[in-house]
């Protein structure tokens, strides 16, 4: 019987043991056909496929004035022994000191992979003075914004992150049609964020390499964001911090409730109640009169909607990811409400600069490295 079974699939394209998935898909890397426990997204950084990854090319600091200038070339994002690295180099290295207090970064190109891909905040011109630098770190941010985006599935990713202060890596997840709006009311997804600080603390706690968070974004709009009900925190033993060794961080995304975990322990779950994310944000009591943008989706909305991957090493900015009140070896060369803190930052490189390492095994302690991202079906 089961000899038939196989002929009659063979005949009519159609698999015996496939099994209906909630799982959707779309981009260029997307399988035609999806069943429940199929791999539908399997990048285990064989080489650098540029059909897979598009770089971003910005110098708007990410919204929050980082201090970095994401470019595509192969310092500061490469594939080497089966890994990706991204790792951040100085702008002065290549263009000398005086670019950045007399220079101008203008970010257009004729091809369409060297286009600026976020003008916001003098994202594709600017001209650097004395008192305000041009963006001193270049960096890289790669999404699969083009090739794979989906909705609901197991997600891994086994990366390391880096060590260097005031470096902050992502592994994140952004919706590809922001179908309920601009920022934060299509949603974000945060799998992993850290600090490369190995010894910054916060009430005596290490918020730095011994640190992983993970989060969602939410909210009708901004600054309303409902992510302090949303966030989630894993520790490191002391002294073996996420730039030691590979971890694999994980994400059980239904359309139920979401769950992410770090090595197979469990760090957090979110399981909207009827009235959904808009509920769980308590949006009703902080917004007024303005209406609740998921109100036509699910109860998992913003997050029943397709998203794709970012994975970028910033550094620095002001929106308070790096606590002034936080202590750090050498303190914190600049302060968030600094009108000029970018260039207060490279002033006072002398503090952090040896932190990178940059000299040593050429500078990969300072970089985000990711060993394999797999998405499953569910």
């Amino acid at each position: 019987m089961k000899s038939v079974l196989l002929l009659l699939c063979a005949a009519t394209g159609a698999s015996p043991l496939c099994i209906s998935s909630i799982t959707t898909a779309s981009g260029t890397k997307a399988p035609p056909n999806i069943c429940s426990g199929d791999l539908v997204f399997n990048e285990e950084f064989d080489s650098f496929d540029f059909q897979t990854w598009n770089h971003e090319k910005t110098a708007s600091g990410g919204g929050n004035w980082e201090f970095e200038v994401y470019l595509n070339n192969r310092s500061n994002s490469f594939v080497r022994d089966g890994k990706l690295f991204i790792k951040p180099t100085l702008t002065a290295d290549k263009y000398g000191e005086r670019f950045l207090s007399a220079g101008t970064l203008r970010l257009y190109g004729g091809a369409p992979a060297d286009a600026c891909t976020n003008p916001s905040d003098w994202g594709c011109e600017r001209r650097g003075t004395h008192v305000n630098l041009l963006n001193p770190i270049t960096s890289a941010r790669i999404r699969t914004v083009d090739s794979f985006s989906f909705r609901y599935g197991q997600v891994e990713v086994r990366a390391k992150l880096p060590a260097g202060d005031w470096l902050w890596p992502a592994i994140w997840l952004l919706p590809r049609y922001n179908e309920y709006g601009q920022w934060p009311a299509s949603g974000e997804i945060d799998l992993s964020e850290g600090r490369g600080n190995t010894n910054l603390t916060l009430n005596c706690s290490n918020i730095g390499t011994e640190l992983s968070s993970s989060t969602l974004h939410f909210g009708p709009y901004w600054p309303l964001n409902g992510f302090e009900n949303t966030h989630f925190e894993k520790r490191s033993e002391p002294g073996h911090g996420f730039d030691q060794d590979f971890h694999r961080f994980q994400m059980n995304w239904t359309n139920d409730y979401l769950q992410f975990a770090v090595d197979d322990q469990e760090i957090g779950r979110i399981t909207p109640p009827d009235g959904g994310f808009w509920e769980i944000g308590k949006f009703d009591s902080r917004n007024g009169t303005v209406d609740n943008p998921w109100i036509y989706g699910t109860k998992m909305a913003p997050f029943d909607k397709e998203f794709y991957f970012v994975l970028n090493l910033a550094v620095g900015g002001v929106n308070g990811y790096f606590p002034d009140h936080a202590e750090n070896p050498g303190g914190k060369p600049w302060n968030n409400t600094s009108p000029r803190a970018s260039t207060d930052f490279w002033n006072g490189r002398d503090q952090w600069l040896p932190t990178w390492n940059l000299d040593l095994n050429k500078g990969e302690g300072a970089a985000l490295q990711v060993d394999y991202i797999k998405v499953w079906a569910i």
